[in-house]
C-alpha cells in the first residue's frame, strides 16, 4: 500500500489513509506493556511500514475488556499530539461504549472518537437500533464494512470456482448462514429491483447504504468491480423502493467481531467511576 501511494500520487493531501490497531495480545498482557504501550508501538509500526509520517484515520479495531479505556485513550492522545495520527475512529463496538469512552475523553481532555466503523448492509441492519442515531445526534461519521454481505448482495460470478468459495467462506457462513432462507427473499427483491432499473445489484446495495448516511468501505480484486461502485454514487432510490426493500426485512442476532463483544466478558474499569464523579 505505501508503495502504491508513493508511485501513483502526488502529495500527502491528495489522499486520506485509515487503518486499525488491535487489542493487547496475551505476550504483552504478561509482559506488562501497557495499552498507552500498545497503541503508540503498533501507528509508529504501521508508519515504518507504509513509509508515511502520519495516519489520517487510526481506529481502535475492537472492543478490548482487558484494557483500561482511559489507556486507549492516553496512547491515541499522544500520538495526536506528536502529529502522527490526525483522528481517532472506533469500530465494532455498542452504543453505550462509544458514549462511555468518549465521555471519559471529555473528562480527561482528550480528543474523542469521530468515527464509527461497523457491521451494515441491506440484510444486516442491527445498527439502526442504536449506533446510527447516536451518530447523527453527535455528528459522527459512520462507516460501513460487509457492504455486499459477502457477495449475497452481489450478482454471482459466472466463474464456478469463486462462486464455490463464496459458499465455503467459513467466516461469512458463520454471519449469514442461520438466516439464509429469510434472507434470500429481500436478495431476490433487491434483484427484482435491479432488473427493473436496469442497474447492478452491487449499485443499488451501496446506493441504499448511502441513503442511511453510512460512507461504506470498497474493497475490489478485479478492475471489472469499479463501475458499480462508481455507479453507486450517481443513482438514488425513490422513497418506495427503499420501503419496497425494508419490508422483507429480517431481524438478525450478533454475529462475527460483535458476537464476542458480550456482557459476560466486561469489566467496569475504575476510571469509569471517575469519569461519572467528575459528570455528575
Amino acid at each position: 500500500m505505501g508503495k502504491a501511494l508513493r508511485d501513483f500520487t502526488h502529495k500527502r493531501e491528495d489522499y486520506v489513509l485509515a487503518t486499525k490497531f488491535l487489542p493487547r495480545p496475551d505476550g504483552e498482557i504478561a509482559a506488562g506493556v501497557s495499552g498507552r504501550q500498545h497503541v503508540i508501538a503498533l501507528a509508529e509500526a504501521s508508519l515504518k511500514r507504509l513509509g508515511l509520517d502520519y495516519i489520517d484515520l487510526y481506529i481502535y479495531h475492537m472492543w478490548d475488556y482487558r484494557t483500561e479505556p482511559y489507556e486507549i485513550l492516553a496512547g491515541l492522545d499522544e500520538l495526536q499530539r506528536a502529529g502522527k495520527i490526525r483522528y481517532a475512529g472506533i469500530s465494532n463496538c455498542f452504543a453505550w461504549q462509544l458514549i462511555k469512552i468518549n465521555d471519559l475523553a471529555q473528562v480527561a481532555g482528550f480528543a474523542p472518537f469521530v468515527s464509527v466503523q461497523g457491521h451494515y448492509n441491506l440484510i444486516f441492519r442491527e445498527e439502526e437500533r442504536e449506533m446510527l442515531p447516536l451518530c447523527r445526534t453527535d455528528r459522527l461519521a459512520y462507516t460501513a464494512y460487509s457492504l455486499l454481505a459477502a457477495g449475497r448482495l452481489a450478482p454471482r460470478s459466472p466463474d464456478a470456482q469463486a462462486t464455490a468459495r463464496l459458499l465455503q467462506d467459513s467466516y461469512a457462513a458463520g454471519k449469514y448462514g442461520a438466516s439464509a432462507a429469510a434472507d434470500h427473499r429481500l436478495i431476490e427483491r433487491l434483484w427484482q429491483l435491479s432488473v427493473s432499473r436496469g442497474e447492478s445489484m452491487t449499485a443499488l446495495a451501496l446506493c441504499w447504504l448511502n441513503s442511511r448516511g453510512a460512507l461504506p468501505v470498497c474493497g475490489v480484486t478485479r478492475s471489472g468491480q469499479v463501475p458499480a461502485l462508481l455507479r453507486s454514487v450517481e443513482i438514488s432510490l425513490d422513497e418506495s423502493e427503499i420501503e419496497t426493500l425494508a419490508e422483507l426485512y429480517y431481524p438478525h442476532p450478533l454475529v462475527g467481531v460483535m458476537a464476542q463483544n458480550t456482557p459476560e466478558q466486561a469489566f467496569v474499569p475504575k476510571v469509569w467511576h471517575q469519569s461519572n464523579r467528575a459528570l455528575s
